[in-house]
């Protein structure tokens, strides 16, 4: 009598061995799994940017977005900065190394402590008196001792339709990716980490 049971046991934990680390089956991931800071978990490594040259992609028609959060997170062979938008539409994007960290519109020069300075500005940002979002405070850079590649993000001033932000970099101008993503509306920069 123990013996099917016994049985059963053994070929129901079989199956439940069997699957996959993505939660397949509603089962948790597994220790091993990589979890991005987009909260998909996955197992197979993301490619790591291969080149420093300037970024630019087009905004949707109409986007009016307001910066609602800034976070930072570690990969295996990049760091990912991550800003959350709330509004409407897509953003589009303009993403380069600068020599210098000079605010549009105070013509303010940044102090930040990196090897390299990566300029961004998203494309089609509306204040948030205009777009009704809540804005991120950004009195602070944005920092994460877990992902040493970035020193930090500072600032994220709207002037005449953009968020310029600067990502200070250690290294002299790694390769880096942008991309954006929805569900809500998201500006995803990674940068090659040594």
């Amino acid at each position: 009598m123990r013996t099917p049971m016994l049985l059963t046991i053994l070929a129901a934990a079989a199956v439940l061995t069997g699957c996959d680390d993505s939660g397949s089956a509603g089962l948790a991931p597994s220790p091993n799994a990589v979890t991005s800071t987009l909260g998909a978990p996955t197992t197979a490594a993301e490619p790591v940017p291969t080149d420093a040259q300037p970024k630019r992609g087009d905004k949707s028609r109409g986007a009016m977005l307001t910066v609602t959060g800034i976070r930072i997170g570690h990969h295996p062979g990049f760091e990912r900065v991550v800003y959350d938008l709330g509004g409407t539409g897509t953003p589009g994007w303009v993403v380069e190394y600068t020599d210098r960290a000079v605010q549009d519109g105070s013509g303010t020069v940044l102090d930040i402590d990196a090897g390299s300075v990566l300029e961004v500005r998203i494309l089609g940002s509306a204040y948030p008196f205009d777009t009704g979002v809540a804005p991120f405070d950004n009195s602070e850079p944005v920092r994460d001792p877990e992902a040493p590649g970035v020193t930090g993000v500072y600032r994220t001033i709207v002037f005449e339709g953009e968020t310029q932000s600067f990502i200070g970099v250690r290294g002299d101008r790694p390769p880096f990716e942008v991309r954006t993503a929805t569900g809500p509306a998201r500006l995803i920069v990674d940068i090659a980490t040594p």
